[in-house]
């Protein structure tokens, strides 16, 4: 892809996500391009289509508990679209694929993806849900939700369906925690190995702090 191309499209991104919260800011869309682009390297793929896909995946979002929520992946991948029918130097044929990759991404709709870009999109958002980094976000995204760190009688979700719409905490067992054995590519899967042990050490510290053995 044409250097001037990449810097258009960073720079249209910065301007785009600089209200969004931080765990879906322009930060977070630079760190899934830099993951996608390292899985890239070893398992191949489009990067005209990867660079865009990943980049803008999130220009459009809301919060987890917003009913419009659902629909943030088609308004993304529409708003790259459009951007990207008006730059006379991206290939018109590969819109449609950058497309299907945004879409495909959400892990909450589970789509299996169709194509090694989507792949890779797909398991770059989500490492960025695995390790130290995951943490960062849970609790952003929760002070932005105004929910509860953790449920008071049973912090780890062990007499009780984890909701995490209610507790950050929650989140670590119905995602965080299971990123992991969902990546399609083994370099994914690779990364995500010692990402997933960080979170299982923090959840042990955190029991420990609570008073648990």
């Amino acid at each position: 892809m044409l250097s001037s191309i990449k810097n258009h499209l960073l720079d249209v991104a910065e301007k785009k996500m600089i209200n969004n919260d931080p765990s879906h800011d322009f930060l977070h869309a630079k760190r899934v391009l830099m993951l996608a682009e390292s899985i890239h390297k070893k398992e191949g793929g489009d990067m005209e289509v990867l660079f865009p896909a990943a980049l803008f995946h999130d220009a459009v979002i809301y919060p987890k508990n917003d009913p419009k929520s659902k629909f943030a992946p088609e308004e993304s991948a529409e708003f790259i679209s459009k951007e990207l029918e008006v730059n006379n130097k991206y290939p018109k044929e590969k819109i449609e694929k950058v497309k299907t990759a945004i879409m495909e991404c959400s892990f909450s709709k589970g789509i299996k993806p169709s194509s090694l870009e989507s792949k890779i999109l797909q398991d770059a958002d989500r490492l960025e849900a695995a390790g130290a980094i995951s943490i960062m976000r849970t609790f952003s995204s929760t002070g932005q939700m105004s929910r509860a760190f953790y449920h008071f009688d049973d912090p780890f979700a062990k007499r009780r369906n984890p909701d995490p719409l209610l507790y950050a905490l929650d989140l670590f067992y119905t995602r965080l925690l299971k990123v992991g054995k969902l990546m399609n590519t083994r370099t994914a899967k690779d990364m995500a190995k010692k990402r997933t042990k960080f979170l299982k050490d923090f959840l042990t510290e955190l029991r420990l702090e609570l008073g648990g053995k």
